[in-house]
């Protein structure tokens, strides 16, 4: 009797438990008192895409242009080793190849040593070197996982209750966002590259005095061709968006810039948004890292009353005077942002840049009206399944098969109460798992119901036919579960969002069949054989 107490205690404490954790997704919660809504340890049960709506993007990585990227840092690189080494030569790159006007052995060797993944091209008069196929595919395959962990920490900072975000083929990421209602604001702070570069603004040229002070958007292209042949070759003219705060209007001011990057983005360690007290507008304020904090120090010290412009993704932001050298690692970008486009830029600086542009190729906004049809469809569905499996049960197994009842409403609520402790997400695909368990928590019962039958027909008493049936039954009921929970591991490990929906609802429904026919119905067995001596089971 004792051992019964203690699973009578085991099962309500559960149930209790499920309760507690299903609260969030009910009515009672909102009249519950404040300190117990914010002590709560979970939000619940997470409405998937397909029930609540949001918005489905697939966006694919740019592998070609992260081998560009990797090639000009390697060029970049290899001109200050050859610097060092007072090996004078012209060095360039072109798309995956890097051209050294020289047949020096020395400058061979040096290449090669610093960069050993690069091969030697035949060519006469010149050392051409090229990445190696196995290094560009290890070079597009890491852009994609970068890029894979670069919009999941951006997309974490939305606030968005269990996105799903997962990599699709070699060069594509999936996200979706369930119940985000703003596409254009995810797929701008989702595809910002976040290319953070420092570079000397070239005011000694001449070609800066004859570049014009603003122009209008549109006619960036024609400024480019105009002076193609007058730009230094170490130069470049990039950009800055300037609204007038009065009428609004919006121009262009054009910038020669030096190509040399003299600092970068992955140098950061901090991002934030910050009000200026002289206009009270919203500015980003970043700070840098042990290192980056060094090399901003020694480049204001090396550049003072020059302008250091600040560059995002190839447009400038700000371009102000250096007046003294910057130690702590500290710096302002400025632009006439908005607070909300102020908080964007500081969410993509502190989450990372992306290591290659980003195309978008699909975008969904899916409303929340297919799902609100699903969810009382799967009402439906499930109600009208407990009621064909509960009448079916009672009229088969009469009153074991209503204990057999009791133990599927046991299994459904601490189902729904495991979901809402994981804060699992329910999907379409969910629901039709749950409807599965629904089944399935008859399922062991009726396999120990006939093992019963055939003890009770050998003559056994109803005590010993309960406790040879369930002994029996034991091992194939363990083995068919174990089976299906292998089964849904692969699929959660496998398959997508929808599919992992089901692979959860699943598992977790078998682990709590088990819990409910082998512990639950046996106990209630149990009860009934210990209150008084029964010769005749209902089965």
């Amino acid at each position: 009797m004792k051992n019964v107490r203690w699973k009578v205690a085991l099962i309500v404490g559960t149930v209790i438990l499920a309760f507690i954790f299903f609260l969030p997704n009910t009515p009672l919660f909102k009249y519950m008192p404040q300190w117990w809504k914010d002590n709560m340890p979970n939000r619940g049960i997470a409405l998937g895409l397909d029930l609540q709506g949001g918005v489905h993007l697939v966006f694919e990585v740019e592998g070609d242009r992260a081998v560009e990227i990797t090639m000009e840092r390697i060029g970049q690189r290899l001109k200050e080793i050859l610097q060092k080494r007072n090996l004078k030569t012209e060095l360039k790159v072109e798309g995956t190849r890097i051209i050294i006007d020289s047949t020096d052995p020395e400058i061979r060797k040096a290449v090669l040593d610093a960069y050993p993944m690069l091969d030697l091209v035949p060519s006469d008069n010149k050392l051409v070197f090229k990445l190696n196929d196995r290094e560009i595919r290890r070079i597009k395959n890491n852009a994609t996982e970068q890029a894979l962990e670069t919009i999941r920490n951006r997309v974490d900072q939305f606030g968005v209750a269990e996105p799903v975000i997962h990599r699709q083929g070699d060069n594509e990421i999936v996200v979706q966002l369930p119940g985000y209602k703003d596409p254009k604001r995810a797929v701008e702070l989702i595809g910002k590259t976040a290319q953070l570069e420092f570079r000397l603004v070239d005011d000694e040229s001449p070609v800066a005095a004859e570049l014009p002070a603003y122009i209008r958007p549109g006619e960036e292209q024609e400024l480019l061709e105009r002076f193609k042949d007058k730009i230094p070759e170490d130069d470049i003219i990039l950009f800055q968006r300037v609204v007038d705060p009065q009428t609004g209007e919006v121009r262009k001011r054009p910038f020669l810039l030096k190509k040399e990057v003299l600092l970068t983005g992955d140098l950061l360690s901090e991002a934030r948004v910050a009000i200026d007290q002289r206009y009270n507008e919203p500015y980003v304020s970043i700070t840098f890292n042990k290192t980056g904090a060094k090399i901003f120090e020694e480049v204001t010290g090396k550049y003072v009353q020059k302008r250091l412009a600040i560059i995002l993704d190839g447009n400038v932001y700000s371009a102000p005077v250096i007046r003294e050298r910057i130690a702590g690692g500290s710096a302002q970008i400025t632009g006439s942002f908005s607070m909300e486009e102020a908080k964007d830029l500081a969410i993509v600086l502190r989450a990372g840049a992306l290591p290659a542009p980003v195309k978008l190729l699909q975008n969904v906004t899916v409303g929340p009206s297919l799902g609100r049809d699903s969810i009382e469809a799967g009402k439906k569905a499930g109600i009208i399944a407990i009621v064909l499996v509960t009448v079916f049960m009672v009229f088969y197994y009469k009153l074991s098969g209503l204990i057999a009842d009791l133990a599927m409403v046991l299994n459904v609520i601490l189902l729904l109460g495991a979901m809402a402790f994981l804060n699992a997400t329910l999907t379409l695909p969910g629901i039709a798992g749950i409807i599965l368990a629904i089944g399935m928590a008859v399922d062991s019962n009726v396999l120990m119901f006939e093992r019963m039958r055939e003890e009770l027909r050998a003559g056994k008493t109803p005590r010993a036919a309960v406790d040879s049936g369930y002994e029996k039954a034991f091992i194939t009921i363990v083995d068919s579960h174990v089976t299906t929970l292998i089964t849904a591991a692969v699929l959660f490990q496998f398959g997508t969002g929808p599919i992992k929906g089901f692979a959860v609802t699943l598992s977790l429904g078998v682990a709590i069949n088990l819990f409910t026919a082998l512990v639950g119905t046996k106990t209630v067995f149990d009860i009934i054989n210990s209150r008084r001596e029964v010769k005749k089971l209902s089965i």
